[in-house]
């Protein structure tokens, strides 16, 4: 028996609990949830939190079941990347019918929830955007193009809009600018993480930027989604659900941003190799903090003026 099919059997009861919820990623899911949340709390109407909670559970099986998905279908190049040798397919826990079935009950379960709990505008959102990560980006942009992380992307962006949907019922330019600010944020995020990580991309016969065009127009890249991503960045503070709060904070992450991005293309590759792409882990690891502190400024924007509305 070749090591490749022992890493993929599995024995009956091995599994436990936190290998089914790995194949959930629930890392992404966090962000998942984090997104959508804002979306829904910086929205104009007001969501009861019996309707707010049930609503962000819903999205969060929804992230959940497209993770499952996508690992029942990579399950053959996760084995080969040692970033995803460990998850729970190729580490031999859990069978491929196994996440097959848990992504499809809990995309079922999911979307027709939401649907009962908030509205039906919001579940067939959701329903889309699991479509989206699982068949156009993992069945067929992923290993197919380059531009898997700039189209794919989407998927990614599309929790703001849903929870944003979720209170409103529709769609709207605040929400729209969010979802665009994920958009433009995915590939930086991205490719400063396949810079120093080619090697397994390489090995997966992925064709990610670095692969197919090498790290010198990746670099380049970077910068230019970076430059591109910053006036969206500072347009949402522009709309309804912006103000001085978000505006300050999306000024300074931008400007840190773009010199981090500066920074990336100006790299002397030697040089990168030679202290272990140390710019390019930092350049990751802020790209996360980014995100996260524009969100964040967004409902802090919004808690503001509801006090204020408040007569605080």
């Amino acid at each position: 028996m070749s090591d490749a099919t022992a890493n993929t059997s599995t024995t009956p009861g091995e599994a436990q609990f936190s290998d089914y919820f790995a194949l959930l990623k629930p890392r992404v899911m966090s962000l998942v949830v984090f997104t959508a949340f804002a979306g829904l709390m910086v929205a104009p109407v007001a969501v009861p939190p019996v309707v707010a909670f049930a609503a962000i559970l819903f999205i969060a099986l929804g992230g959940g079941a497209s993770g499952a998905l996508n690992m029942w279908y990579d399950s053959d190049i996760d084995q080969v990347m040692k970033r995803t040798e460990g998850r729970p397919i190729p580490a031999g826990k859990v069978t491929k019918g196994e996440a097959l079935s848990l992504g499809l009950w809990l995309s079922a379960l999911s979307v027709v929830m939401l649907g009962l709990a908030a509205n039906w505008f919001a579940a067939g959102f959701l329903a889309f955007t699991i479509f989206f990560y699982a068949v156009v980006y993992t069945i067929w942009l992923k290993r197919s193009t380059p531009q898997n992380i700039v189209i794919g992307g989407a998927a990614g962006a599309f929790p703001p809009m849903i929870g944003w949907a979720v209170a409103t019922g529709g769609v709207s330019v605040e929400s729209v600018l969010m979802f665009l600010l994920i958009f433009m944020w995915t590939p930086p995020h991205f490719w400063a993480l396949a810079l120093y990580m080619k090697s397994d991309y390489h090995k997966a016969d992925v064709p990610m930027l670095t692969v197919t065009h090498g790290r010198a127009h990746t670099r380049k890249m970077v910068l230019v989604y970076s430059i591109l991503l910053a006036p969206i960045a500072v347009a949402t503070g522009l709309t309804s659900i912006g103000g001085p709060v978000y505006m300050a904070a999306a000024i300074v992450l931008n400007l840190l941003f773009l010199k981090g991005a500066y920074t990336i293309w100006r790299r002397d590759e030697a040089a990168a190799e030679a202290d272990g792409y140390a710019v390019e882990k930092r350049y990751f690891r802020f790209s996360l903090l980014y995100l996260f502190l524009h969100f964040t400024a967004l409902m802090a924007q919004a808690g503001l003026g509801a006090l204020n509305m408040g007569g605080w």
